[in-house]
C-alpha cells in the first residue's frame, strides 16, 4: 500500500468549461434574488398557504445532503476504515461546500437577507428555528476544525479521532433539527411526526452519499486521477443499502399515520389522490429514487460498474427531491388543520388543496445554490491539498477483498 499523496487540482479546460457553467447558474440565481426583491413574493408560486417553495426543497435538500456527505470521513476517522481516510478531506471539504449552498439559498429566498444578522444575534429559543441556526453556524466550526486536523502535520491520530467523532455527533444533531422542524409541527397533518427526524437522518445518508460519489466520480476523470473500481463498489454497496433503510423508513412513517385517525386523509392524498403528490410518491421517491438504484446496487453487486453506481447515485438524488418536495410542499398542499378536535369556519380557503406551480425564478435560485457548492469545492480542491493524486484499489487497501 503506496502513502497517499495529496495534490492541488491545476485547472484543466474541462475543469474551466464547469467553473463557467456554474459561474452562470450563481449569476442567474443572483439575478432572479433581484428581481423577487424588487417585485416581492407574488412573483413567486409560492402563496399564503404554501409559503415554503422550490427554493426550500433546495435548501432542505443541500442542507441534508452536506450531513450525509461527511458519511466517508466519519466511517474513516469514527470506525476506523482505513480504506476511506485518502477521501476523508474531500469529504469534509463538500459537505461544508453543501452546507454553505442550502443555507444561502434559504437566506435570499427569506425575502430580507439584509436583516441575516438579526437572525443570528438574536436568540427566541422557544422556536427550533432557533436552535437550527446554533446547530448550522457549529457545522462550520466543528467540520471545519475536523479538516483542519486532518490537514494540519504532526496532530496525533487520537486528536484526529476526537475531533470527527464530535463533527460526526454534531452531524446528527443537526439532521435531527432540520428534521424536527416538520416533525414539531402540529398544525400540518402532514408534518406532524416523531419519525421525522430518525427519517431525515437516514436520508442525509442515502443523499449526502450520493452526491459525493457523483461529485468524486466527475472530478477524478476531469482531473486525470484514477479510483479503483473495488472502491466504488464498495462506495455503491453502502449507498443502495442506505436507499432500501430510506424506503424502510418511509414505510414505517406512512403506515404509522396510517394507523393515526388524524392523519388517514392526508395519506390518502399523497398516496391515493392521483395528484402530482401521489406520482411524485410512487414513481419519484419509491421507484426512481429507491428500487430501481437498490436493486442496480444490491443486486450481483460484485459486477457492479462505475457508470452504474454513478447512474445510480443520480436517481438517488432525483428521487431525494422528490421525497423532500412531497414533504416539504405536499404537507403544506393539505389544508391546515389550526385548532384539532375543534370545527372552525371561515371564508378563506377552507379545507382545501392549496395549488402550488414553481416560477423560474425559483428553479434559479435553487438551481444556484448547487452551483455556489459546486464552486466552493471545486474552489477548495484548486486551492489546497483535498484530492489524492491516486485512489487505486491497491493503494486503498491490499487487504480489502475484492468482490
Amino acid at each position: 500500500m503506496d502513502r497517499t499523496v495529496y495534490r492541488e487540482v491545476k485547472p484543466t479546460p474541462a475543469i474551466w468549461l464547469m467553473a463557467v457553467i456554474a459561474a452562470a447558474f450563481v449569476g442567474a440565481a443572483g439575478l432572479a434574488v433581484l428581481y423577487i426583491e424588487h417585485h416581492g413574493h407574488i412573483v413567486t408560486g409560492m402563496n399564503n398557504q404554501i409559503v415554503w417553495g422550490l427554493p426550500h426543497v433546495f435548501a432542505i435538500f443541500l442542507i441534508v445532503a452536506a450531513s450525509g456527505a461527511l458519511n466517508v470521513a466519519s466511517i474513516a476517522s469514527v470506525f476506523g476504515k482505513i480504506e476511506n481516510k485518502p477521501m476523508a478531506r474531500y469529504s469534509g471539504l463538500l459537505s461544508i461546500a453543501l452546507l454553505a449552498g442550502g443555507l444561502a439559498v434559504l437566506v435570499l429566498d427569506l425575502g430580507r437577507p439584509d436583516r441575516l444578522i438579526v437572525a443570528m444575534t438574536t436568540y427566541n429559543f422557544t422556536s427550533i428555528f432557533a436552535w437550527n441556526v446554533i446547530l448550522y453556524n457549529g457545522f462550520f466550526a466543528v467540520v471545519g476544525a475536523y479538516l483542519f486536523v486532518q490537514m494540519a502535520r504532526n496532530i496525533s491520530p487520537k486528536v484526529v479521532r476526537s475531533v470527527g467523532t464530535a463533527a460526526f455527533v454534531w452531524r446528527l444533531a443537526l439532521t435531527t433539527g432540520t428534521g424536527s422542524i416538520f416533525g414539531w409541527l402540529v398544525a400540518r397533518p402532514g408534518y406532524d411526526a416523531a419519525i421525522m427526524a430518525p427519517l431525515f437522518i437516514i436520508m442525509s445518508f442515502s443523499f449526502g452519499l450520493a452526491f459525493f460519489i457523483l461529485v468524486l466520480g466527475t472530478t477524478f476523470p476531469m482531473t486525470g486521477r484514477y479510483i479503483g473500481p473495488n472502491l466504488v463498489k464498495r462506495l455503491g454497496r453502502l449507498l443502495g443499502v442506505f436507499a432500501v433503510a430510506v424506503l424502510y423508513f418511509t414505510a414505517i412513517r406512512h403506515l404509522t399515520n396510517l394507523y393515526a385517525a388524524e392523519h388517514a386523509d392526508f395519506e390518502y392524498f399523497i398516496l391515493f389522490s392521483g395528484s402530482i403528490y401521489t406520482k411524485l410518491f410512487w414513481i419519484g421517491q419509491v421507484l426512481i429514487g429507491g428500487v430501481i438504484p437498490a436493486a442496480m446496487l444490491l443486486r450481483h453487486a460484485e459486477n457492479t460498474t462505475k457508470g452504474q453506481v454513478i447512474l445510480a447515485s443520480v436517481l438517488i438524488i432525483i428521487g431525494g427531491f422528490a421525497h423532500l418536495y412531497g414533504i416539504i410542499i405536499g404537507g403544506q398542499a393539505f389544508p391546515l388543520e389550526i385548532f384539532p378536535m375543534y370545527e372552525v369556519t371561515s371564508t378563506f380557503a377552507d379545507g382545501q388543496i392549496n395549488g402550488y406551480t414553481p416560477t423560474i425564478y425559483e428553479w434559479a435560485l435553487g438551481m444556484g445554490g448547487v452551483a455556489l457548492a459546486v464552486m466552493i469545492a471545486g474552489m477548495g480542491v484548486v486551492a489546497l491539498r483535498i484530492l489524492p493524486m491516486n485512489l487505486s484499489d491497491r493503494n486503498i487497501d491490499p487487504t480489502e477483498p475484492d468482490f
